[in-house]
């Protein structure tokens, strides 16, 4: 069996990877030759962050969904919708593009993204499957940032659907959650050292080891 990490690490040896600019220098040198940004082994407090943020980010989410996301006022009164009631709306009118989109982005990826960052924690402490992990953090990264599309939609009919008395549409109560809880995964996304995955997995095989 191969193992999944490697005998020596840069940190090991005395380097660290710049977050900024992404140069490997020696951690001895304490700023980036590069960017001058602050040189440091491993993120400060990194999963101590990443938990207050996803615990924040799970609170908002209540609030994000059971709240309505959107207003409009109209002939026909006042209609309120939740983010689901938007999807089955937008279903309900034949849009189904429209509808599947909403509820990926701001139904599905929030959900998915707070169930990866609660795994990739966990990983950090057990150092269970340090590649397949890694690359969660990858793609959870990189998906983060569509979480925004329902509030972009929002955003537009704000500004643009304002028709005095005869049609006018509000942000709701929900909104600013839903922004806050995006904003907030994506930052406990980022606060993430996925290096401590392999920090335990490490620790992990010298258990095993020591105990052969």
């Amino acid at each position: 069996m191969v193992n999944e990490f490697p005998s020596q690490s840069a940190a090991s040896e005395g380097f660290a990877l710049c977050h900024s600019c992404g140069l490997v220098a020696a951690v001895d040198e304490r700023h980036c030759p590069r960017c001058d940004a602050s040189l440091h082994l491993r993120r400060r407090d990194s999963l101590q962050r990443t938990w207050a943020l996803t615990l924040g980010a799970l609170i908002l989410y209540f609030p994000a969904n059971m709240l309505p996301m959107l207003r409009v006022d109209s002939f026909y009164g006042t209609q309120q919708n939740t983010i689901v009631g938007g999807v089955v709306q937008f279903w309900r009118d034949a849009d189904y593009p429209v509808a599947i989109i909403i509820f990926i982005a701001s139904v599905v990826i929030p959900v998915l993204k707070l169930i990866a960052i609660v795994t990739l924690c966990l990983a950090a402490r057990s150092g269970l499957w340090p590649v397949a992990m890694t690359r969660l953090y990858r793609m959870t990264e990189f998906i983060g940032r569509w979480s925004m599309v329902d509030v972009f939609v929002v955003a537009i009919l704000v500004g643009v659907v304002q028709l005095g008395s005869v049609i006018s549409i509000h942000p709701g109560a929900a909104a600013v959650s839903f922004a806050a809880v995006v904003v907030l995964t994506m930052l406990s996304a980022t606060s993430f050292d996925p290096r401590l995955i392999w920090d335990a997995a490490e620790r992990r095989s010298q258990r095993a080891q020591a105990h052969a």
